[in-house]
């Protein structure tokens, strides 16, 4: 295995990882990358052999895991019931139970409402040069997850702050700083849902807290704990990941020149995909190895780490003609930005409608949107997002 080098906080590599994406893949599947100081799958095949192999999963054994600083409770405590990282049996019990109360149907129940918010929000676009990333790629998301859970949408703003707070400690640039901010948030969002779902208990909706809340399997329910977890989970996975997959496709549309057909309906679905291909909201994910295990010619230990690098698995050129360039036109086929497996992404399906949705609309409502600065990337590897997005309408 050749060893590679980059920092995630190099303001060059952050702005572009692409190259040096190139570089590990043309060099070996599985490369040894010494700033995290563990292997790391680069090429498509790897990825997708790992997401889905039983032996690696996402719950650190417990033999490996360090106690975590006194500071980090509240937020330790939230992760300890969150279905993201929990393996079976545990994951296979919270997933049954989420997913009867996550249902296509219920998604599908969205997209009148998702037309509606997106002319709102279009409705109130100033004149002038505006930050598209605030007024809309975030709202869209964050007011469609309010409304999905029962949670008032004026709440939206706090919501987000504390999600923003919490999301924080998967970057690589994390500090104490970050880490007390992370757990303070944390705390207040546990405590303000702990409220929501007792009330809700008393006063059922029709929402999907509500319907977690009766969601039964064999006479199995959620605690409040595992309640507020996923509560956090749906609003944290899936505003963030939606803000951003927006931000960076329309960002790209902008730059390399927009077609009317990408956004009609027999071309919206491969616009989505292919957004979430070219330039995705996450690049990296991590599992732990569960036993030995070879792999591309490296042994892994029981407890050793591997870091799955999605983002350049969607540009592997042996998976995909042309890999580097974006073309809407080509035929859809399955990306790795929702991840893979047992822990592949539960909101996927509402992350796609809300694309399929808000873009149309706000190219038919603003046909000549225009870049009013060139957009930079925020420095929070492993997500990739802009810092804003500067437009004229």
């Amino acid at each position: 295995m050749k060893t590679v080098t980059q920092s995630p906080t190099d303001p060059a590599f952050v702005q572009d990882p692409y190259p040096f994406y190139e570089k590990a893949r043309a060099q070996g599947g599985l490369n040894f990358w010494q700033d995290y100081g563990m292997p790391a799958a680069f090429r498509r095949a790897a990825v997708h052999a790992i997401l889905r192999d039983r032996r690696f999963g996402r719950e650190i054994p417990p033999e490996a895991a360090r106690p975590a600083p006194e500071h980090l409770a509240p937020f330790m405590a939230i992760e300890a019931h969150s279905m993201l990282e929990a393996e079976p049996p545990r994951h296979t019990r919270l997933r049954k139970l989420v997913m009867r109360a996550f249902t296509s149907r219920e998604i599908k129940a969205q997209e009148a409402g998702l037309a509606r918010l997106c002319h709102q929000l279009i409705d109130t676009f100033p004149d002038q040069p505006f930050d598209l990333l605030s007024a809309y790629c975030t709202q869209v998301p964050v007011i469609t997850i309010c409304r999905l859970l029962g949670v008032p949408s004026d709440m939206a703003p706090q919501l987000l702050s504390w999600s923003h707070d919490m999301v924080a400690m998967y970057q690589a640039a994390k500090t104490v700083e970050t880490e007390h901010a992370a757990a303070n948030a944390a705390q207040a969002f546990s405590d303000f849902l702990a409220s929501y779902i007792e009330q809700r208990r008393s006063t059922p909706a029709d929402d999907l807290i509500t319907r977690l809340i009766a969601a039964e399997e064999e006479g199995d329910k959620l605690s409040t704990q595992e309640l507020i977890g996923t509560c956090i989970l749906l609003l944290n996975a899936g505003h963030e990941a939606t803000v951003h997959a927006l931000g960076n496709g329309i960002k790209t549309m902008l730059q390399q020149g927009w077609d009317s057909a990408w956004l009609a309906p027999d071309g919206i679905e491969n616009l989505v995909e292919e957004i979430l291909r070219f330039d995705p909201p996450l690049h990296m994910f991590t599992r732990y190895a569960y036993e030995e295990i070879e792999v591309m010619g490296h042994t892994f230990k029981r407890g050793d780490q591997v870091a799955l690098l999605l983002a350049s698995a969607n540009r592997d050129p042996a998976a995909e003609d042309k890999a580097e360039i974006f073309d809407p036109t080509r035929p859809a086929r399955t990306n790795m930005s929702f991840g893979g497996g047992l822990h592949f992404c539960v909101g996927a399906p509402l992350a796609r409608l809300e694309m399929q949705i808000a873009l149309p609309i706000l190219f038919e409502r603003c046909p000549d949107l225009k870049l009013a600065a060139d957009p930079h990337y925020s420095n929070s590897y492993h997500f990739h997002g802009l810092t804003e997005l500067r437009v004229t309408r």
